[in-house]
């Protein structure tokens, strides 16, 4: 029996009294982290909630995301998070998909009101029977009449529980990401998927705990959730946690807490690296002194970018490369082998990746083919897509979609993507999606969404538009419509109107054209 719990209670029992999180306002040692989730786990099995099921999550980078999460755990049920960026119809749409009986939602703010999305989304979900509120004020009213918060499910709760046994093969998250037809696909990552690549990462990592682990990714992402928060457990490390990536923030985070270990996305690194460029007073070769790891992912990093960001700050960045459907982790530049700048570093220990043809033939070093993966990281498969998991598992090795070239010694080099996809700020958005979305206003008859380069997100997002006859559409129409309709991160910024576009005989858009547009 296992269950990913366990990541945390090992700590809790030999660390009992570390700390385990810092946020601005709070500590929390490693004994109240599991006390709490203990407190979460008997609220959702005094409602009735069975283990197995599921519950979904939407928060920001709060302790009460950490403290929800193993407490779904613990109850033996499975967890759903939520991007906190999602519009309405994505949050109905993954809570039906999903089978969600029960939403914790962060209340939100005025800048970043997820919490009356949610609600709605809730609300149109027949399924999901319970809604619990998540604030940061324990004295704070409901914000929504009928539902619950989260401090009234705790309060007066025992904090000890007896953790649901689980087989490893038991999903233990389910992480929806965007599929070839535009609707999110919930990929199914096992309590073994979990565990072992929990304990692979921080061995690579070399985590202790004498570490500090800065914690701006979200924690509703695989990256962070997996690389920063169960690996900085299992490790026990001390987790620094920030509701959001602001540069100044980090810098004044990493110098009070002396961190050790620094991850994010290639555009945070940016963002870093813009900050300091601005802030003639900021000693940036002594920004980061206490930091021994940087680590990258989500995105390739420029190798112009990962070069200034290493020469400003005096650090070794290290890459690595990984999907949701992966648990992530695939390869890294672990800290004791040789890193080479531009690769992902080497597969992780019980991980396998080979590079493919169109036939899944594999190809010999430094030709370039479909990068394929299997070991104990790929996910069970997609919920209740048999046909869509049959096609990415072909012949037992997982087909990422992603095109790159490994040499001699098994270091990866990610090239492209095969895919339509387009990763912007570490986030993975399908054009297809966003062009369904388009087709819906009156006034535009055709529509073509690709990602074209862009300096601080990696990709940005670019419509192309075929107005209707008469229309006099414009692009500010047209990315409001979009914002409306889609998370923050998937509107295109960019319009451009045309009289047609480039097609096929068979009628498809030759988006390769549109691409070597100027």
């Amino acid at each position: 029996m296992l269950n990913l719990a366990t990541v945390l209670e090992s700590s809790a029992r030999d660390r009992p009294d570390a700390t385990a999180i810092t946020f601005p306002g709070s500590t929390f040692t490693y004994a109240e982290v599991d006390g709490l989730a203990n407190q979460v786990a008997i609220g959702i099995r005094a409602a009735g909630i069975e283990p197995g099921q599921r519950i979904a999550l939407c928060s920001p980078n709060v302790p009460q995301f950490i403290f929800v999460y193993f407490g779904i755990i613990k109850a033996g049920c499975v967890v759903v998070p939520f991007n906190v960026l999602l519009a309405e119809d994505e949050f109905a749409y993954i809570l039906e998909d999903s089978g969600a009986v029960g939403f914790f939602c962060f209340e939100g703010t005025n800048e970043l009101p997820v919490g009356e999305t949610g609600r709605r989304a809730f609300d149109r979900a027949d399924g999901c029977r319970y809604f619990w509120s998540i604030s940061l004020d324990p004295q704070a009213p409901d914000p929504f009449p009928g539902a619950s918060t989260f401090h009234s499910l705790v309060q007066g709760a025992d904090d000890h529980f007896d953790t649901v046994d689980r087989s490893g093969e038991d999903t233990a998250v389910i992480l929806y990401t965007s599929g070839t037809t535009g609707r999110p696909k919930g990929a199914e990552l096992t309590h073994s998927n979990l565990v072992l690549n929990t304990v692979v990462l921080a061995k690579v990592t070399d985590l202790s705990d004498q570490d500090r682990i800065l914690v701006a990714l979200p924690l509703f992402h695989v990256f962070g959730q997996v690389v920063l928060m169960l690996a900085g457990f299992l490790g026990n490390c001390r987790l620094v946690l920030m509701p959001r990536f602001e540069p100044a923030a980090v810098f004044e985070r990493v110098k009070a807490e002396r961190v050790t270990v620094l991850a994010g996305v290639p555009t945070m690194y940016w963002g870093l690296l813009t900050f300091a460029e601005a802030e003639p007073g900021l000693d940036a070769g002594g920004a980061l002194e206490t930091v021994r790891v940087c680590a990258t992912g989500g995105a390739a990093m420029p190798l112009e970018v990962l070069r200034a960001v290493e020469e400003r700050f005096n650090v070794t960045v290290l890459e690595g490369y990984g999907l949701s459907e992966t648990s992530p982790g695939v390869s890294f530049n672990s800290v004791d082998v040789e890193r080479r700048a531009g690769s992902v570093g080497r597969a992780i220990w019980g991980v396998e990746m080979r590079i493919v043809d169109p036939s899944d033939n594999p190809l010999p070093p430094r030709e370039t083919g479909e990068v394929v993966v299997r070991g104990h990281c790929v996910m069970k498969g997609y919920l209740n897509r048999p046909e869509a998991t049959a096609e990415a598992m072909r012949g037992g090795w997982f087909h990422t979609g992603d095109l790159g070239y490994m040499d001699e010694e098994g270091y990866l080099y990610i090239v492209d993507r095969l895919k339509d996809l387009v990763i912007r700020g570490g986030y993975n958005v399908y054009p297809r999606e966003v062009e369904e979305v388009l087709i819906e206003h009156p006034e535009v008859s055709l529509c073509a969404v690709i990602g074209v380069p862009h300096e601080q997100y990696g990709e940005e997002l670019k419509a192309f538009i075929v107005r209707e006859p008469g229309s006099h559409l414009d692009a500010e129409t047209v990315i409001a419509f979009a914002r409306e309709r889609v998370a923050a991160y998937k509107y295109p910024r960019i319009v451009e109107f045309c009289d047609s576009l480039p097609m096929n005989a068979t009628g498809k858009i030759l988006k390769t054209h549109l691409r070597k547009q100027p």
